[in-house]
């Protein structure tokens, strides 16, 4: 299936490992060019790098921390620069937590607050007038199945998820008067180097094996009995991208391997 990508500019934040990443190489695969966005500066000017040489597109990395607000500018002056204009975005910077309502301080709720909400709301409102400029674009939001179905010992990322999730229906309500969509991925069980670093070190000097250990999750919360691969997801986050989803407008996807236990 050609997905008519070739030569469209994504802006895709939190891209230098794991889902981000991922989602960046299957974009060159399609001859998407690509900003990518991170705040480790190596990892991500080398992501851009190996892509670029690989599939003969375009792909710059920038080093940025997008929980503050003096960032965006420099993001703004850097895609007039290297792109004059974007046409896909993916706002997929994000990170877990851990802690309970009771003990976590003000400081942490606003950082993940900054992090998941806010940096979605500040980067829309920069491409949304390069997308106007070209016509219309995509917008998708890396949400979490976590939205709906919270984890226990994750109450802000639960909560800040879901935010975004409301945040991204309002968005698709605003924009696609001016041909821009938006829509939603929550992603359930995705076997990124986060979920293996944390298996690692739940499993050290026991008797399982951090392998068995990710096995146990799988088995024990999604019906497939094992966990989704970036580049599975990656795949649904290109299609979602392009003309062939022109009618998909303000949803939420779960792709989770039936994972989520009511009906949305």
């Amino acid at each position: 299936m050609d997905l008519n990508l070739k030569n469209k500019v994504a802006l895709i934040t939190g891209s230098s490992v794991g889902i981000g990443e991922a989602v960046a190489e299957q974009f060159a695969k399609e001859g998407v060019d690509l900003i990518l966005c991170s705040r480790n500066k190596n990892n991500i000017e080398k992501v851009a790098n190996e892509l670029q040489i690989k599939y003969s597109i375009k792909a710059k990395g920038l080093s940025i921390d997008l929980t503050n607000k003096k960032s965006f500018n420099i993001l703004d002056n850097f895609i007039m620069d290297q792109f004059g204009g974007v046409d896909i975005l993916i706002n997929n910077a994000g990170t877990g937590t851990n802690e309970t309502i009771m003990e976590a301080e003000d400081g942490k709720w606003q950082y993940y607050w900054d992090l998941h909400v806010m940096a979605t709301v500040r980067t829309t409102k920069i491409v949304v007038p390069y997308m106007v400029k070209r016509g219309g674009g995509s917008i998708i939001q890396s949400a979490s199945i976590c939205a709906s179905q919270p984890l226990w010992y994750e109450p802000i990322y639960n909560v800040t998820k879901a935010a975004l999730v409301m945040l991204s229906k309002n968005m698709a309500n605003e924009l696609i008067g001016k041909n821009i969509r938006v829509n939603t991925i929550n992603a359930g069980l995705i076997l990124t180097p986060d979920w293996i670093k944390t298996a690692k070190e739940l499993t050290k000097d026991k008797k399982i094996t951090w392998e068995d250990y990710i096995n146990s999750i799988a088995n024990e919360n999604a019906p497939i009995r094992r966990f989704g691969s970036p580049d599975e997801l990656a795949k649904f986050y290109v299609f979602l991208s392009s003309e062939c989803a022109s009618y998909c407008v303000g949803s939420t996807y779960y792709i989770d391997g039936g994972m989520l236990k009511v009906i949305k």
